[in-house]
């Protein structure tokens, strides 16, 4: 049973790193790297069906690229994880006393008399050493844990729906007024995906917002003169 919070309407941010990174990371991308593609077909040539091409095919090849991606990387810290955990396990099988004096030096370092790291040390590994040792000495807790699926699934579906946004623009622009569009539409977004982000992590709302935005007007800028300047779709 889940203990009540002390400050309910004060909430701590950090059980959401996990699916708000890769949700974050995702839709960022997906909107950088569509609106980018689309913006650098669209200097380089005015038709309208070669630029929809192009961001559809950013679009599905970004969303599989990014699942992939997610799952892999987050599997292999999932691994590395999963085997500092046996070799707990088996030096506490094999070391327990050893064990038991990591533990209280962990506490002692933390500000603790020797005296009272030790009998705190002892009844921790008492109820659950394994437990105390994951996540005292190796740092990880529930719910930080490396969930691959989880983020596989969040990063390519944030990265399809943010993806649509600038292909939806380019598809309902005018002909001759594609890239711009794409631009402000893609600004507005990547704003408002910075602020959202901001808010569901407790951090600085301008700070985030601006960071978003500049990165994402740089990406469309180098974009847009490598497709300007050698004509090409990049």
């Amino acid at each position: 049973m889940s203990r009540p919070s002390t400050h309910p309407d004060d909430p701590h941010y950090v059980h959401r790193t996990g699916w708000l990174r890769a949700a974050v990371l995702g839709a960022n991308d997906g909107i950088v790297s569509v609106s980018s593609l689309i913006i650098g077909v669209a200097a380089a040539t005015p038709e309208a069906g070669s630029i929809l091409v192009a961001g559809v095919a950013g679009l599905v090849a970004g969303a599989m690229s990014m699942a992939a991606g997610e799952f892999i990387s987050v599997s292999s810290q999932a691994d590395s994880e999963a085997a500092d955990i046996r070799r707990e396990r088996q030096a506490l099988a094999e070391m327990p006393e050893h064990e038991l004096e990591e533990l209280a030096a962990i506490y002692e370092a933390r500000g603790l008399s020797p005296a009272t790291a030790l009998t705190v040390a002892r009844e921790l590994s008492a109820k659950d050493a394994l437990g105390a040792h994951v996540r005292d000495e190796l740092g990880l807790a529930e719910h930080l844990a490396a969930r691959p699926l989880q983020a596989a699934l969040a990063s390519g579906a944030t990265f399809s729906s943010a993806a649509a946004i600038p292909l939806m623009a380019a598809w309902l622009a005018p002909s001759g007024a594609i890239l711009p569009t794409v631009v402000a539409v893609s600004i507005i977004t990547l704003g408002a995906l910075g602020a959202l982000g901001a808010k569901a992590g407790g951090a600085p709302l301008l700070r985030a917002t601006l960071r978003v935005v500049g990165w994402g007007i740089f990406a469309m800028a180098v974009t847009a003169a490598i497709g300007s300047l050698f004509g090409v779709s990049v």
